[in-house]
């Protein structure tokens, strides 16, 4: 195992051309749970009843995954819901079951502009109590973009989080902020001692990885023990990163990606010495937004594939990344044409997605069908 994580993570980057991508088929089924006033931005499934969704604007609800009934959640604080920030991302404890605790990603306004902040609070009834922040990070800037905000947990009692650049590019190169980096903390907001740049007096402890411009999937996976992230690149400049403690992901020094004002590269290359190349690039960019690897009974064939939801090319993003390197890519859900937010899963591999129009679905297998991708 240790031999195939280091093999990934020293892949030259592999682009995928929409000739190149294959179509899934349509035998997913397709049912709406229920229906939000704002855009469900994360989704966590506390058993295989109910969950607990976040709405960009500033609103929590608990979810019947079987009634669709719903109920706001009180508790909360003030966010920023200006631009692409707001309430974000929303992950059960790995300890729920024994101390109800919520971890809730959002943009805390500040004077000097708002920051992606990781906060904890207790579920009580529809209540919210003992809210904490466990960091305010350091990544104010007068832009209103790149909040990055996803939450994962592993299996040694550390919670991750990830900052965008907050718009200012230079940001992921410079270590004495937070921002376009992945923060690792212990489930009390403690700095481990064993963080790579913990004896660094000038970098911030926090920080697990850094060089990422916007990373809006994070996921663990406990099997093999590693990290994973996607992340908004520039046109043609997203990406699927193993995450190394230490590591530099390039933000902006290099990117497959293009400017937005012209077919001019990004930044010196696509690859430079010391810093990790992706394990997937998406050329064009589908503008991916949340990230799991698939493990359940339902979807059997997808067990190891990364799944993500995406916003501009409006599906549900299927990778599979072989041992050899190999690359497949497959899209479900076009037909939809639906900006696709975030994505969780159930004790028995049902998938649930959230849509920017609002709407909250299940996705299922119709009835004796085998996937073939």
């Amino acid at each position: 195992m240790k031999n195939w994580i280091l093999f990934l993570a020293s892949l030259v980057a592999l682009g995928a051309n929409a000739s190149d991508v294959d179509i899934g088929n349509d035998s997913l089924n397709i049912d709406q749970i229920t229906q939000f006033n704002g855009t469900p931005w994360g989704i966590a499934v506390l058993n295989d009843q109910e969950a607990i969704i976040t709405i960009k604007q500033g609103d929590v609800y608990r979810v019947n995954l079987v009634t669709g009934e719903k109920q706001a959640l009180t508790g909360l604080p003030t966010v920023d819901n200006a631009g692409q920030g707001g309430l974000l991302d929303v992950a059960k404890s790995p300890v729920f079951t024994e101390q109800g605790w919520l971890y809730f990603t959002y943009s805390k306004p500040s004077n000097d502009g708002s920051r992606t902040t990781l906060a904890r609070a207790k579920l009580v009834n529809n209540t919210l109590t003992e809210w904490h922040d466990l960091l305010v990070s350091d990544s104010a800037t007068t832009e209103t973009k790149h909040y990055g905000g996803r939450i994962a947990f592993d299996d040694q009692d550390h919670v991750f989080f990830s900052v965008g650049d907050r718009g200012v590019r230079e940001n992921a190169q410079e270590l004495t902020n937070h921002a376009g980096s992945i923060i690792r903390l212990s489930l009390d907001g403690q700095v481990p001692a064993d963080n790579p740049f913990v004896t660094h007096a000038n970098i911030r402890n926090e920080i697990w990885s850094y060089g990422h411009r916007n990373p809006q999937g994070l996921f663990y996976d406990t099997n093999s023990h590693t990290l994973w992230s996607n992340e908004h690149g520039p046109r043609g400049g997203d990406e699927i990163n193993l995450i190394r403690p230490g590591a530099n992901y390039g933000w902006p020094i290099v990117s497959y990606g293009k400017e937005y004002w012209g077919p001019i590269d990004v930044g010196e290359g696509t690859e430079k010495e010391g810093i990790d190349n992706p394990a997937k690039v998406f050329i064009p960019s589908i503008a991916p937004s949340s990230l799991l690897r698939y493990q359940g009974i339902l979807f059997s064939n997808w067990n190891g594939d990364f799944l993500s939801t995406a916003l501009a090319l409006r599906h549900l993003n299927k990778v599979k990344i072989e041992a050899n390197g190999e690359v497949t890519e497959t899209r479900y859900l076009q037909n939809l044409d639906e900006r696709l937010r975030s994505i969780a899963q159930d004790s028995k591999g049902a998938l649930y997605i959230g849509t920017d129009s609002g709407k909250l679905l299940r996705i299922t297998l119709t009835t004796a069908t085998t996937l073939k991708n």
